[in-house]
């Protein structure tokens, strides 16, 4: 019967041999790569500034009719931008203006990029199953990973600051454009594919004019859940130093200023209704004229 009680402390040594490896492995490539991961994602860093600073530096006025303009360009509807109009207004009078403009800032910047990069993998996995199967569990643990989770190795890689909060949101919203992409694409009628190679059309073709047209309305589904997604990131990544609403929760939490808390709240809140119900209406748009197209 010994062996029963020195195998858990044998499996428990070897275990934390185990452990010590992979830290001091993923220790020594921060060490090794850090700076190259940082001059590399210099672009994106300049991106986010120019866009944060385009959003707090221009007159408030001109930024509110802009931000309602596109509102009202994406959904045809006055009432929408109307409520985009209010929410922003109330933003302002409650003294929050700057911080809601970082924080729109880094959701549409962390959105653009989960965009650039999920869409591609998306088609790929919607051209392979192989590709699929490989992909499917990965997202699978992404979608449940505690989102605290992903601030860890983006410290330890590029430390504290903006640009590894932006990659922590956008590495935490990009599921559902990756499977909504793919699953947009593999609901394409077969006839519709059929046509397009009766006329002779090549992969590319195919792809460019008939999948990604017809698949249109689910990824903008898929773009919709992305940017719920990175809003409520980007308040956990305040934690790393990522200016904002969030920001503003933390100091709420911390020294107990309730109404601080509760305002900033309200303004996420606002912001997620902004993003929603306009991407919301843009995709039924999107579905209304394909039926047109294709009716």
């Amino acid at each position: 019967m010994d062996w029963l009680t020195e195998f858990p402390a044998m499996d428990r040594s070897s275990l934390t041999a185990i452990k010590k490896t992979i830290d001091l492995g993923f220790r020594d490539f921060t060490r090794a790569y850090g700076d190259a991961f940082e001059t590399a994602l210099s672009p994106v860093k300049w991106f986010m500034f120019w866009m944060e600073d385009l959003l707090t530096d221009s007159p408030w006025i001109l930024v509110l009719l802009a931000i309602a303009g596109i509102a009202y360009a994406a959904s045809r509807s006055i009432k929408i931008a109307g409520s985009v109009a209010i929410i922003l207004l109330l933003v302002g009078y409650f003294g929050m203006w700057e911080d809601t403009m970082s924080t729109i800032a880094m959701t549409i910047v962390a959105t653009l990029l989960a965009i650039v990069v999920g869409i591609p993998i998306g088609i790929l996995m919607a051209r392979s199953d192989r590709v699929q199967a490989i992909f499917n569990p990965i997202l699978d643990v992404m979608q449940t990973m505690p989102s605290f989770v992903y601030l860890v190795p983006v410290i330890m890689l590029l430390g504290i600051g903006r640009v590894p909060g932006l990659i922590a949101v956008m590495v935490y919203a990009i599921p559902p454009i990756i499977r909504l992409t793919n699953l947009g694409i593999r609901l394409v009628d077969k006839d519709v594919l059929e046509a397009a190679d009766a006329f002779g059309s090549s992969s590319w073709q195919r792809l460019k004019n008939v999948q990604m047209p017809l698949a249109l309305p689910t990824i903008m589904a898929g773009v919709n859940q992305t940017i719920m997604m990175a809003l409520a990131m980007v308040v956990v990544a305040a934690m790393i130093g990522v200016p904002g609403l969030g920001l503003g929760i933390l100091r709420s939490i911390n020294n107990q200023y309730f109404t601080l808390g509760m305002f900033n709240g309200l303004a996420i809140v606002g912001i997620a209704i902004i993003f929603d119900r306009v991407s919301q209406a843009y995709g039924k748009r999107l579905q209304k004229h394909l039926e047109v197209v294709h009716g």
